[in-house]
């Protein structure tokens, strides 16, 4: 004699309704997120890791910042060079105005960049 435990003619499910591995995992950090609310190590773990994240995200945007400014300085001090190459060309008469002009435009644009790079850099270490 044969034991089963699903009767010969049960009907099969075709189709589970499929949840995709993201929003198990969502899921998942909620309900995680819920038992570590009640937890108070793990509450204190977690600021503790907050103001860790926070902390190197303005170290690291402070970075950013500062390796902009110097990128737009040395930027700014190779046009500043063609700014004196162009000058010597338009003063010997060998071409007009508009090339010095837009040599001497992109020297302060650039040079301007890099300095309030420095300046933004200032302000946010100055703040408490």
């Amino acid at each position: 004699m044969r034991c089963a435990i699903v009767a010969p003619r049960a009907v099969k499910i075709e189709a589970v309704s499929k949840v995709s591995a993201w929003r198990k995992a969502g899921v998942v950090a909620r309900v995680a997120r819920d038992q570590a609310g009640r937890s108070r190590t793990l509450s204190a773990v977690m600021g503790a890791v907050r103001t860790t994240a926070r902390s190197f995200g303005r170290a690291l945007h402070q970075l950013w910042l500062e390796v902009t400014g110097i990128i737009f300085l040395f930027m700014a001090l190779g046009f500043a060079g063609a700014s004196v190459r162009e000058y010597g060309k338009y003063h010997a008469g060998q071409v007009g105005g508009a090339r010095l002009a837009i040599a001497l435009c992109c020297t302060v644009a650039f040079a301007w960049f890099g300095l309030s790079s420095f300046w933004k850099v200032r302000r946010k270490s100055q703040r408490p």
